[in-house]
């Protein structure tokens, strides 16, 4: 498809969606912007700032559209599966936040669809594109940890990001901190290990959370494919306070020919000052909720801002896939099967944890959504 100028829709125009449309303004392979999403002043305000071609309050109206040749869903989290099937019927390129679904057989049927059709797309995993995790991917692909035997992976965020999932619905059953959050660490884990777990037993714990509905905390061990024992938690419950934009995370690997230790907790550039700090979830009437005057920099995921425009791995992200689908360069974005396969695992984490058994795997979708709605 190089040469030709691609047509892109966007569906879902708040923070996410409004990062990636203003990087695709100045993609030159990039031709026409088409967006959409049903809060029409967000709309319609993106389409002003960007210059985009075209808005719709219709999803369906914008993925029809002729000049689309590919689609980024960057709905909220519970609303990927029917705009992202609508793409698919299309046979159009996709790019597709983190989960497919948040239903284990939803995103079962979304991966069956994406692959009979033999859609090219991709799930929005951010931090493949660190530097430092692309460093520790090169080593680890190219066998110098040998066989990993051992994993230890560590993720704490303060409340600020579950705080602005729970204020989006009322329906917090799968809104837990593996599911939405962790999933990232264990991409992450996953991603530099290559090997599949064959079970887990988990705990979790609600004594700060449950006002919310949902968990603080979820902690477990997965035996993995070839006897490696893998120790993987998330506390998404730290007081609003903590410098931290977002993920403090630790990763251990140990393998029979080297080891891998990456801190990446963002404590090496701390800023400390009589001005407030900013925060990197700012929702409408929510914008003043706390004080902060010190600051972890560089902890916000997707990036930091300079000269107005976010410099990081959601930008070298977003420009990669623009590349991939104009070019057909090879890059490093999970895929959708990866994306699956995250999902289950972490809603695993969780059925273990509610029932206080060990989960084999893989599992069935339908089981392991019986168990968790039982």
């Amino acid at each position: 498809m190089a040469g030709k100028q691609l047509g892109l829709a966007v569906v879902g125009c708040g923070r996410v969606g409004r990062m990636r449309s203003r990087i695709a303004k100045d993609f030159p392979g990039i031709g026409w912007i088409g967006l959409t999403d049903m809060n029409e002043e967000l709309g319609k305000k993106l389409k002003d700032d960007i210059k985009a071609d075209y808005f719709t309050t219709d999803y369906h109206e914008l993925i029809a559209r002729p000049e689309v040749d590919a689609v980024i869903i960057a709905t909220s989290t519970w609303h990927h599966v029917e705009p992202t099937l609508a793409a698919v019927e299309r046979g159009l390129k996709l790019f597709i936040e983190k989960p497919l679904a948040t239903d284990a057989r939803e995103s079962a049927r979304v991966l069956e669809a994406i692959e009979k059709a033999g859609i090219d797309a991709v799930v929005g995993y951010t931090q493949r594109f660190r530097r430092r995790f692309l460093a520790a991917k090169e080593r680890a692909e190219t066998g110098q940890l040998g066989e990993v035997t051992a994993a230890v992976t560590r993720a704490f965020m303060n409340q600020m990001g579950p705080m602005n999932e729970i204020r989006l619905t009322q329906d917090r059953r799968h809104l837990t901190p593996m599911v939405v959050s962790g999933t990232h660490s264990l991409d992450m884990s996953l991603w530099l290990m290559a090997q599949n777990p064959v079970s887990v037993i988990a705990r979790a714990g609600d004594k700060v959370m449950r006002e919310h509905g949902v968990k603080d905390a979820t902690f477990g061990i997965f035996e993995m494919e070839n006897g490696a024992i893998w120790s993987m938690n998330i506390c998404w419950a730290l007081p609003k306070q903590w410098p931290g934009a977002s993920y403090g995370l630790q990763i251990g690997i140990v393998g029979t020919d080297g080891a891998l230790d990456i801190e990446d907790m963002h404590r090496d550039v701390v800023l400390a000052s009589k001005f407030s700090q900013g925060k990197a979830y700012r929702p409408a009437g929510r914008e003043n909720e706390i004080e902060r005057n010190v600051d972890f920099l560089t902890s916000y995921p997707p990036g930091d801002m300079y000269g107005g425009e976010l410099w990081g791995p959601l930008r070298e992200e977003t420009n990669s896939w623009y590349q991939h689908i104009y070019s057909g360069k090879k890059t490093p974005h999970a895929s959708a099967a990866e994306g699956h396969r995250n999902l289950v695992l972490t809603m695993a984490m969780d059925l273990a944890a509610k029932t206080g058994k060990e989960v084999k795997l893989p599992i069935d979708p339908d089981e392991l959504m019986a168990g968790l709605e039982d």
